[in-house]
């Protein structure tokens, strides 16, 4: 059972369902292709179903590790028929995405396992990054918990002005600095702020691109060290933002940003409108993190907490 349990409401399902619109009606009609006029579950159907997982995004490691645990299942119940297929698909598929660890599970209306709950959100620049963070503070104000925004992407004018302009939108606070500023300064000055105001969500941004991974990785270790002065476990949740109609570009990116620094959870935005949403799969299974947030519309309610039951009843539901 995922961390996100019984919160999920009929409105987020029915966004999630409408915003899975194009890539289930490609993955499904690729999966149906794959099975059809089948009675059993043969070797051309597992390459078919193969080329279909492929083709949806779903990625060349992932798509393996799911046919062979098919293949496995297969070997075992001689009389498996296609008609079981697609059940035993659903399960497959749900196993290779990452639970949230116990002591990091939470959701907007849940309480926290930290205050105030430091979340630093790192990712590069034109994924959704600044619009994310903006989402996650009206969320989690519209469930009753105060919330802090740190501006610590001093590189772009345009970055805080973004920034600034969801701070005024939500109606929540906002830490920054002068365009230039050491991005560590205005980290520690945030959460010197969120524990002087009593916060209980602080969200900050960073850089989206620096010039080399040294840099990068400098930068993001110096945050952290500044910020664990004042509070020494934080950040509690290193959070990678991830524009999931980019496909395969998308685990490019995850690469490069789980190799300089720890993420803890990953939020895929822009599922709404493309058929790249297999993405996600790859992306869970290949690094093994938690996604923890989807976007799937441009209105702040329309990020939603993952909840991976969900997410493949969804994936296998042609139409609402």
């Amino acid at each position: 059972m995922s961390f996100f349990g019984k919160l999920f409401g009929k409105k987020e399902k029915e966004t999630l369902d409408q915003g899975l619109q194009k890539t289930k009606e490609g993955f499904l009609s690729k999966i149906t292709k794959a099975i059809a006029g089948k009675s059993t579950v043969d070797e051309e159907v597992l390459d078919n179903l193969e080329d279909a997982l492929v083709s949806a995004d779903v990625g060349i490691d992932t798509t393996v590790k799911i046919i062979e645990r098919i293949e496995q299942r297969v070997a075992k119940d001689k009389y498996l028929n296609t008609s079981e297929l697609n059940k035993l698909l659903q399960q497959e598929i749900e196993a290779v995405l990452v639970d949230a660890p116990e002591n990091n599970s939470y959701s907007f209306n849940t309480e926290l396992p930290a205050k105030p709950f430091v979340i630093l959100v790192v990712g590069v620049n034109g994924v959704g990054k600044t619009t994310t963070i903006g989402k996650l503070a009206y969320n989690f104000k519209k469930a009753g918990k105060s919330v802090l925004l740190g501006a610590a992407d001093t590189f772009r004018a345009a970055a805080v002005d973004q920034l600034t302009i969801w701070s005024e939108r939500v109606g929540v606070p906002i830490v920054k600095q002068a365009m230039g500023s050491d991005p560590a300064s205005v980290a520690f000055d945030t959460v010197q702020s969120g524990l002087a105001k009593g916060a209980e969500v602080i969200i900050i941004d960073t850089a989206g691109r620096l010039h080399n991974k040294a840099h990068l990785m400098d930068e993001l270790g110096k945050i952290r060290r500044v910020v664990q002065k004042l509070i020494p476990e934080a950040p509690h949740e290193a959070l990678l933002v991830l524009d999931g109609s980019t496909g395969q570009n998308a685990l490019e990116q995850a690469k490069h940003f789980t190799a300089t620094t720890d993420v803890t959870a990953l939020a895929i935005t822009k599922l709404d409108g493309t058929a790249k949403g297999g993405v996600v799969l790859a992306i869970a299974n290949q690094f093994k993190i938690p996604v923890k947030f989807i976007g799937m519309g441009e209105k702040m309610e329309d990020l939603l907490v993952f909840d991976k039951h969900e997410f493949v009843d969804s994936l296998f539901k042609l139409s609402n």
